[in-house]
């Protein structure tokens, strides 16, 4: 009966400790670099510095 109940608590913590994992994954971040928002990189001269492509 012991024995059970301890294997029944640790399933149940690693269940927890997965769902944990997977929902701080999934959530925004609050500071809004790691939210894709290229807050960091500056992209307004990289279609002027691209070699023209050429005809066929």
């Amino acid at each position: 009966m012991i024995q059970q109940l301890l294997v029944g608590v640790v399933f149940l913590l690693a269940l927890v400790y997965m769902g944990r994992m997977i929902y701080r994954q999934l959530k925004p971040k609050k500071n809004g670099c790691g939210a894709n928002c290229k807050c960091g990189v500056d992209f307004s001269e990289i279609e002027k510095n691209l070699p023209k492509a050429e005809k066929l």
